[in-house]
């Protein structure tokens, strides 16, 4: 029943004539890829999970208005997207306390090696500086150099032109390579 070469188009046009079973199909082709992404935005599975149960249902709910000619992949990942980000701000104390306690836990892990300590140390670095850039440039950051999205995939999921995420991810580059030049013992 996994259907591999049934296309997304197809699979659609049967959820809009009532088949649920299509959609579940779709739902598994897909949840890896949006637990990740929320994953990532979210840094909590847990809060993740519930992200992209939520965005199935919306998905769901808004399949009807949906045309199946374009591509449902960034049409789903934009839910996802949307959805994370609205996550992030309705939780913003509780996911600041549980970045806290992460950081606090590598932290004791890293005591243990100097080569664990120094990969601590980068990775703490890396979040404070990824956590002064603009919240869009953080998630660009995040789609492009950590979920491999291109540009164009980008765009569409956050319904902005490539040309701007282009600049956007290159202007988040180059702050982290300067917030990040002392650990290259780079001369700022």
């Amino acid at each position: 029943m996994a259907q591999p070469d049934v296309s997304d188009a197809e699979l659609v046009a049967r959820v809009q004539r009532g088949e649920s079973e299509a959609f579940d199909v779709i739902a598994r082709r897909y949840a890896k890829r949006a637990f990740a992404i929320a994953n990532r935005i979210l840094q909590n599975g847990a809060d993740a999970e519930d992200v992209v149960q939520d965005s199935f249902i919306a998905a769901v709910n808004a399949i009807d208005s949906f045309d199946p000619a374009r591509p449902f992949g960034p049409w789903f990942m934009r839910i996802v997207v949307n959805k994370s980000l609205t996550a992030i701000r309705s939780r913003a104390s509780e996911a600041k306390h549980v970045r806290t306690s992460e950081l606090a836990e590598g932290d004791a892990i890293a005591t243990s090696s100097e080569s664990l300590r120094e990969r601590a140390e980068i990775r703490d670095r890396f979040r404070a500086a990824l956590q002064l850039l603009p919240e869009r440039e953080q998630l660009i950051v995040q789609l492009a150099d950590v979920e491999g999205f291109t540009s164009a995939e980008i765009a569409e999921q956050l319904a902005i032109p490539s040309g701007t995420v282009r600049w956007l991810l290159h202007q988040a580059r180059v702050a982290l390579r300067e917030a990040l030049a002392p650990l290259r013992g780079d001369i700022s």
